[in-house]
């Protein structure tokens, strides 16, 4: 149901000179002379290897399997680079290289607005918007309730005393942040004021409160209890279905598609797939330990951080992510391209062809 979505938000990918960055290939030596004598086996010419180019790429772990995809599409073109995938929380990997200075040559982030928020202008000075997704409930057929549960009552089964559910910590994860802001979104879809109190409220310490028409969730100190479980990661969750430790866990559509889970499909006024639906989405905000996060569609956002180590290579991976090898590896995936890319900032002039500036 997660639909298309030209968003604003610019982005997009370096696609850097032609050359090959740190790629060597030499001839082993002179050519060999014919020997004049029948029996004489003529000498072999061996080239040297090239050499290996590590492209590390950060990125949300909700890109875990198309990324898999992509590393090795990227490989098949491009022989001598050695992709190395490190998937984490959106926030926790940005961190990573804002605050620990880890070197990435990519980092795609399931929000990208966490670029120009906490990377610009030290850490990035562009990036490019390229996915899109959208919230949904997850269970499977041993999951309580599994016969009942519906786009209709979920949350009243959420509330049960019975029932185990679970998402992403807030403060490390945008599925975690966002997941608060959708069952807030609830309550003005259902017209119903207790939903977050009994099913968010009643299980950690995130409070949620009202002033001129904008509701202000606090995730700062999540303290999950009771019935609710918060881990680092949302692609955590999906291992705790499938073994039966939860019932229930808020995932992107994406990743319920990609391993099989059934999913509650959202109306769109609360899912946060739609760009019609933007101000709707904009009377929620959660403060997380980041900072405050204001409800709006979900986009991914790509760039090469200023430190990467083969800068060149980066743009390389970013130009196939948004061309149509990254864009048919999205829509197999789930999660819709953006077509054209969104790109902002300085943008480099390689990858201009493949990005609308906004």
């Amino acid at each position: 149901m997660s639909q298309k979505i030209s968003l604003v938000l610019v982005g997009a990918v370096l696609l850097a000179a032609v050359f090959l960055c740190g790629c060597t290939s030499t001839d082993s030596g002179a050519t060999p002379t014919a020997e004049t004598t029948p029996t004489a086996a003529p000498a072999e010419t061996t080239a040297a290897p090239a050499e290996q180019v590590q492209v590390k790429v950060f990125h949300a772990g909700s890109l875990t399997s198309p990324f898999e995809q992509m590393e090795q599409a990227f490989e098949s073109k491009y022989p001598e680079a050695d992709v190395l995938l490190y998937a984490g929380g959106s926030t926790k990997i940005v961190k990573d290289i804002t605050e620990l200075d880890k070197d990435a040559d990519v980092l795609a982030s399931a929000d990208y607005s966490l670029i120009p928020c906490l990377m610009v202008p030290d850490d990035a000075d562009w990036y490019a918007t390229f996915a899109n997704n959208a919230m949904v409930l997850c269970y499977t057929d041993d999951s309580l309730y599994a016969d009942e549960v519906s786009a209709d009552n979920w949350y009243e089964i959420l509330q049960k005393d019975d029932v185990k559910w679970a998402f992403s910590d807030p403060n490390l994860d945008p599925c975690g942040y966002r997941t608060p802001m959708v069952i807030q979104l609830a309550e003005f879809y259902y017209n119903d004021d207790t939903i977050f109190d009994n099913t968010v409220g009643a299980n950690s310490a995130i409070t949620a409160s009202e002033a001129d028409g904008v509701w202000t969730i606090d995730a700062t100190d999540p303290q999950p209890d009771g019935t609710l479980q918060i881990r680092p990661k949302s692609v955590e969750l999906v291992q705790m279905l499938e073994s039966g430790g939860l019932d229930y866990a808020w995932e992107y559509r994406s990743v319920a598609v990609q391993n099989d889970l059934k999913f509650i499909e959202l109306p769109v006024e609360i899912d946060l797939s739609s760009a019609q639906q933007a101000d709707t989405y904009a009377q929620v905000q959660i403060e997380c330990t980041s900072g405050v996060n204001v409800g709006k569609p979900i986009v991914y956002g790509a760039t090469v951080p200023l430190n990467a180590e083969n800068p060149d290579y980066g743009e390389k991976f970013i130009e196939m992510l948004i061309t149509e090898t990254g864009n048919d590896i999205m829509a197999s995936q789930g999660q819709p391209p953006i077509i054209p890319a969104g790109g902002y900032g300085d943008v480099p002039e390689g990858l201009l062809p493949y990005v609308e500036l906004l």
